[in-house]
């Protein structure tokens, strides 16, 4: 009878070295796949956060639409159930109505009076977005308007100018949209500074698909926009501005916070507003990506790779984005002008947070006006009474005239 054989211990060592060679393989090649992946979608969302949308998505469903009443019914969200007036947007943006009051909601459906229907034929629609703005142009709003254009570093840009009752010599409110969006988001301000004396200029600026783009084609965050309201500083000066107040919404906030710390003609702005501002990007970039479940390793290596000159030529981008100098919580001794803050503790993209943390560093500035359901940059929408007031008393408040040389003598916010 034969006996089975038994391994040799050598032949058991070499077998286990060789189990452990797979394993480790394995391991290594685990580990540099889950890498590969926290790099890749690092640069995924990095170049989403700088590059403009083509076009944007039209995330509600028209279910119908009834001329009688007029009312459209749509597709009940967060945005479709928001009291207000707004703009909706049909067709690839080719149809726009203003729509008013929510008539119904039972949770699935929602039903909004129609006020107008500016383009395109709504009863056709499919499709469509809410907007912030109610306007297309400051006629709309019925104030008066004069097309101008902005010598800015990357060409001509368009801009709306809305001349105050006596004229333009006297101060004026430079008002700057936000990321994906065009200077109509401003016009909701224009009527509270036209009953308050003041000019307004609505600018556009590079990528944002009015103005020329920058040569790289991307955004900078606030960080290169600033340029352009710097040239727009410069117009409303040459045109017999004697103060200025820049106010932003959402980007557009950072970027003239960028402005008033760092362009020429700083010494003419005798206060900033700000309506759901971007204060720090950090903050807002991090609270996106835990909102779209991305891993918070992948969001900080995404927020190196902006500021990395290495990643900014390997995205083709003109540099890198300067996050530290675009932080006005960390930076806020160097405002020195009255700030107004509107911002809406449930905005859903741009949280409040860094908002409160700006008035509690500056609270001999910074007046922060804070709503509950307002939602992203409409604020005017939700209330615009409110708004209104708010800007009208604020701007009651601000000198008319600023000096020419050193910042001195400026009002606290509180007046």
């Amino acid at each position: 009878m034969t006996r089975p054989s038994t391994p040799s211990p050598d032949l058991g060592a070499r077998r286990a070295r060789g189990i452990g060679l797979v394993l480790s393989a394995s391991v290594v090649a685990t580990a540099v796949v889950s890498a590969a992946a926290v790099v890749s979608g690092a640069l995924v969302m990095a170049d989403k956060v700088v590059t403009p949308a083509r076009r944007r998505a039209d995330g509600v469903r028209v279910l119908g639409h009834d001329p009688a009443v007029p009312s459209v019914t749509l597709s009940s969200d967060p945005d479709t159930r928001l009291p207000g007036r707004y703009s909706f947007w049909f067709d690839h943006g080719r149809g726009h109505a203003r729509v008013g009051e929510v008539l119904s909601d039972d949770g699935h459906r929602v039903v909004r009076s129609v006020e107008a229907v500016d383009a395109g034929d709504l009863a056709s629609a499919r499709r469509g977005r809410l907007g912030g703005w109610l306007w297309r142009t400051p006629a709309d709003a019925g104030l008066p308007v004069v097309d101008v254009e902005v010598s800015t570093p990357v060409g001509p840009a368009p801009a709306w100018l809305v001349p105050a009752p006596g004229g333009t010599d006297g101060p004026w409110l430079i008002s700057v949209h936000g990321r994906g969006v065009t200077r109509a988001e401003t016009i909701r301000a224009a009527p509270a500074a036209h009953h308050a004396g003041w000019t307004s200029l609505l600018v556009s600026y590079r990528n944002d698909g009015e103005a020329p783009p920058s040569p790289d084609g991307r955004y900078a965050l606030g960080d290169q926009e600033w340029r352009d309201v710097e040239a727009a500083m410069e117009h409303a000066v040459s045109s017999g501005a004697t103060a200025l107040v820049l106010m932003g919404w959402s980007m557009g906030g950072a970027t003239v916070l960028q402005a008033v710390t760092r362009a020429r003609h700083g010494e003419r702005v005798v206060g900033v507003a700000l309506e759901s501002p971007v204060v720090d990007w950090r903050t807002t970039l991090r609270f996106q990506g835990r909102a779209m479940h991305v891993p918070r390793l992948v969001q900080e290596l995404a927020l190196r790779l902006l500021q990395s000159p290495a990643a900014a030529r390997l995205g083709r981008r003109d540099g890198p984005i300067d996050l530290d100098r675009l932080d006005l919580v960390a930076r806020a001794d160097q405002l020195d002008v009255p700030v107004l803050l509107l911002h809406s503790d449930d905005d859903g993209f741009v949280p409040s947070t860094a908002s409160h943390a700006l008035a509690e560093a500056r609270p001999d500035l910074v007046q922060l006006e804070v709503f509950a359901v307002a939602r992203h940059t409409k604020i005017w929408n939700y209330d615009p009474e409110r708004f209104e007031r708010v800007i009208d008393e604020w701007l009651g408040r601000l000198p008319r005239a600023s000096a020419r040389t050193a910042r001195r003598g400026r009002p606290s916010a509180a007046g």
